[in-house]
């Protein structure tokens, strides 16, 4: 029963907010969602011994979360965010972030033109969008690209598919991230699996952080939010616990290239 009440006051106020409910996906991503990439983000961090060392750069970074964890690293950080409200709240923690700007610009998007790591985590990554960043890393540096593991590996499959009934995809739900590396022409170097748990105290946490993701954006557009957020609760309740909370397992999986070094 008390399922049933959360699942009304989500889909509820998504019907009454429309576009403004919109705009809290920002601080929904920040509060909710981005902690469940956490294992993510120190795999990869542990893997590739980030440290003072380091000067990282986070391409898509969203709020920031993955650049506090390398900044509590002694690395230094910045990033790159195209969302505004996004940047707004990783400024707020007291992050350099810059706007992402269209891929084609020439300009460098933040005042140290290259580093030693490039991060990918958070954005899908196209081929131009991995040109872009493999274009900011130093000689001899490395950018990392992360995405979902096999569907057979992830429990959010099924929510996913939510989004992709409405609006199928526009790049493969299994990206192949070494070829990807090649093609900007570095050498792949690492790779990585590394199981995130994504759990929520609630439906109404589960489907507020879910839709901060964005990728069920064009599903909204094509069908409607309220509709969206009504089918996506309805593929959550098989992960729904006793005590009301929502608990899913997914594998991610990175890989890192290393670009070439100069004499």
């Amino acid at each position: 029963m008390a399922s049933a009440q959360v699942t009304g006051s989500t889909v509820d106020r998504v019907r009454a907010d429309g576009p403004a409910e919109r705009c809290g996906r920002a601080r929904d991503w920040a509060e909710i969602q981005e902690r469940m990439l956490v294992p993510l983000y120190q795999d990869v961090y542990r893997r590739l011994e980030v440290g003072p060392a380091t000067s990282l750069l986070g391409v898509g970074c969203r709020s920031g979360l993955a650049l506090l964890l390398a900044e509590g690293r002694g690395a230094q950080v910045a990033g790159v965010e195209w969302d505004e409200e996004l940047r707004e709240l990783a400024a707020a923690r007291g992050l350099q972030v810059a706007p992402g700007g269209s891929l084609a610009r020439s300009a460098h998007p933040v005042p140290r033109p290259a580093h030693s790591l490039v991060t990918v985590f958070e954005r899908t990554p196209t081929p131009a969008l991995v040109a872009w960043s493999a274009q900011r890393t130093l000689p001899g540096g490395l950018l990392v690209l992360a995405g979902r593991g096999p569907a057979e590996r992830c429990e959010s499959t099924a929510v996913l598919e939510v989004a992709h009934r409405h609006a199928p995809p526009e790049c493969p739900q299994r990206l192949a991230l070494e070829p990807l590396l090649l093609s900007a022409g570095l050498r792949p170097s690492a790779t990585g699996r590394v199981v995130c748990p994504f759990a929520y105290p609630g439906l109404d946490s589960a489907v507020r952080g879910l839709l901060a993701t964005g990728l069920f954006d064009r599903a909204e557009q094509q069908a409607g939010a309220a509709l969206v957020a009504k089918e996506l609760e309805e593929a959550l309740h098989p992960f729904l616990r006793p005590d009301g909370s929502v608990r899913m397992v997914d594998e991610f999986r990175w890989a890192a290239g290393v670009g070439a070094t100069r004499d």
